[in-house]
């Protein structure tokens, strides 16, 4: 099967999938990309604007995972106006809603298109899981969300250093031989349990249903 996996960052949604299927990622981050391709070498990185890409590959893939820029429609990022922060406000991308209704209306295959929660009610309903919304051409119903399996955002008590450690070990990468923000790295992963059973379930294949 061939995947395309947008935006892809370092891999978070990527890490579970496996090795047996052709699996092309598009990450505009030099930087990233470099470490997605160390994590999975098997797979094909490609340097480029994943929106772009998007447009003119659609057609040659089985499956596309997209992780559009989350930071315009953060409420976190939103409740850090007019404060020492400095955020200011901004236009929401408006990407994010053209590649779903894009998706809906040219693409064959099973597509998931994921984001954090807003600070706005969606424009298209999402399915919400954890902290993150997710849009895709195939039901989404049966992860639990009673508990969850671990926080991305950690504690306020919580330091810089104590919470890239938490997340190297609760995500399983070791970032320690690279020099980036690894922070924000780690934060935007995808929890990978969550991708790769949104992965099966795209395909219909037996699994438990998730606990978070």
């Amino acid at each position: 099967m061939k995947i395309l996996n947008l935006y892809a960052g370092i891999g978070g949604n990527r890490k579970l999938w496996g090795d047996e299927h052709e699996v092309t990622a598009v990450e505009i981050n030099e930087e990233i990309a470099k470490i997605y391709q160390d994590f999975f070498p098997e797979d094909k990185v490609i340097v480029a604007d994943a929106h772009q890409y998007l447009l003119e590959h659609f057609k040659e893939f089985d499956f596309i995972w997209s992780s559009p820029p989350c930071p315009t429609h953060s409420r976190l990022r939103k409740a850090m106006i007019g404060t020492r922060y400095g955020a200011k406000p901004i236009y929401p991308d408006m990407k994010l809603y053209e590649e779903i209704i894009f998706l809906q209306h040219y693409f064959k295959g099973k597509w998931v298109v994921e984001n954090v929660i807003g600070y706005y009610e969606p424009l298209i309903k999402p399915y919400k899981i954890s902290r993150h919304y997710y849009w895709s051409n195939f039901v989404l119903d049966k992860i639990k969300t009673n508990v969850a399996r671990f926080s991305l955002t950690g504690s306020n008590k919580e330091t810089d250093k104590e919470q890239i450690e938490r997340l190297e070990k609760e995500l399983d990468f070791d970032l320690s031989n690279y020099k980036i923000d690894k922070r924000l790295a780690l934060r935007n992963c995808v929890e990978p349990n969550v991708a790769l059973y949104i992965f099966k379930m795209a395909f219909k294949i037996k699994q438990k249903v998730l606990q978070l």
